[in-house]
C-alpha cells in the first residue's frame, strides 16, 4: 500500500472578492481571540505597566486586524495562503485471487462498492455511465453527496469516474486491472482522490477532517483485497475506526460478483 502526503489542490483560483484572504477560518478565530486577550490585558494595565501595555495593544490591534479581514501581510509576503484546500490522494497495488474479468466486472458494478468500503453511505447506478454518491463524514457528523460519470471504461482492464461539475466534493479515481505473471489472479492499481470545497469555510474544514478521512479512504482500499479473497479468509472487514464488521458470507459475495 502506498499513500501519498497531502498536496495543495491545484486549479483553485479565487474571486476578486477574496483575493487579499489569505487565512483559513480556524486560524482567523484564533487571532481574534488572542488579539482581543491581548488588548483587554493592554487597556488593564497600561498605567501601571505602559510600555507593556502599549506592546499588547499593538499586537492585539495586529491579530484582529488579522483575523476580521482574513489577510496576513507576512504571508504575503512568503506566498503562504491557509485557504487553499488539501486534496487526499490514495494509490495502492494489490493482487486479487481472481480471474481479472471477474475482478472488474465486481468493480464496474459501483453499487458495490459500499461494500467495502465504510467510508461510503450508498452508490446509486443512475444509467450506464452516471451515479449518485454519498459519503458518510467523520465521527457521524453528517453526510455529503455528488454525482458522478464513468470517463473511461475498457472491459477488463480499466475503469475511470470522475464527479460532475459543480459536485461539493471533487472525486475522481481509476483502476487498472492485469493478470498476475502465473495467469491466475489480478494484479489491481487504485488511486482515488477526493478534493474538499474550494475557499471560505470550505477549505477550512478539509484541514480539520482530512487527515481523518484520508486514514478512512486508506482503510477502505485495503478492504478491497481481504473481501475479494473472502473464498480463502472469512475476516471481519475492520473499519477506519477499528471495530470489525461481521465476516461476509461466501454467497453473499458471489452474488455481487455474478
Amino acid at each position: 500500500m502506498e499513500t501519498t502526503a497531502l498536496q495543495p489542490a491545484k486549479g483553485y483560483k479565487k474571486t476578486s472578492d477574496e483575493a487579499e484572504i489569505n487565512i483559513n477560518w480556524p486560524e482567523r478565530y484564533l487571532s481574534i481571540t488572542t488579539g482581543v486577550k491581548l488588548s483587554f490585558s493592554g487597556l488593564t494595565h497600561l498605567f501601571s505597566k505602559p510600555f507593556t501595555s502599549i506592546l499588547k495593544l499593538g499586537a492585539g490591534g495586529y491579530l484582529l486586524n488579522r483575523g476580521i479581514t482574513g489577510h496576513c501581510a507576512v504571508y504575503s509576503s512568503i506566498g503562504k495562503n491557509t485557504q487553499e484546500p488539501v486534496n487526499v490522494n490514495i494509490k495502492s497495488t494489490f493482487t486479487i485471487d481472481k480471474p481479472r474479468q471477474q475482478v472488474y466486472d465486481f468493480w464496474r458494478k459501483l453499487d458495490n462498492l459500499p461494500l467495502f468500503m465504510n467510508h461510503l453511505e450508498s452508490v446509486e447506478v443512475l444509467d450506464n455511465e452516471r451515479s449518485h454518491w454519498v459519503l458518510k463524514l467523520p465521527t457521524g457528523v453528517g453526510t455529503v453527496s455528488w454525482d458522478a460519470s464513468i470517463v473511461k471504461d475498457k472491459p477488463g482492464e480499466v475503469i475511470g469516474w470522475s464527479s460532475l461539475p459543480g459536485s461539493i466534493i471533487d472525486n475522481a479515481g481509476k483502476v487498472y486491472f492485469r493478470d498476475t505473471p502465473d495467469g491466475k489472479g489480478t494484479l489491481v492499481d487504485v488511486v482515488i482522490s477526493y478534493q474538499p470545497p474550494a475557499g471560505g469555510v470550505g477549505a477550512s474544514v478539509a484541514h480539520i477532517l482530512n487527515p481523518f478521512f484520508k486514514n478512512m479512504v486508506d482503510n477502505d482500499v485495503r478492504n478491497f483485497k481481504q473481501y475479494m479473497d473472502i473464498d480463502t479468509a472469512l475476516k471481519p472487514v475492520v473499519s477506519a475506526n477499528g471495530k470489525a464488521h461481521s465476516p461476509v458470507s461466501h454467497k453473499k459475495v458471489t452474488a455481487h460478483l455474478g
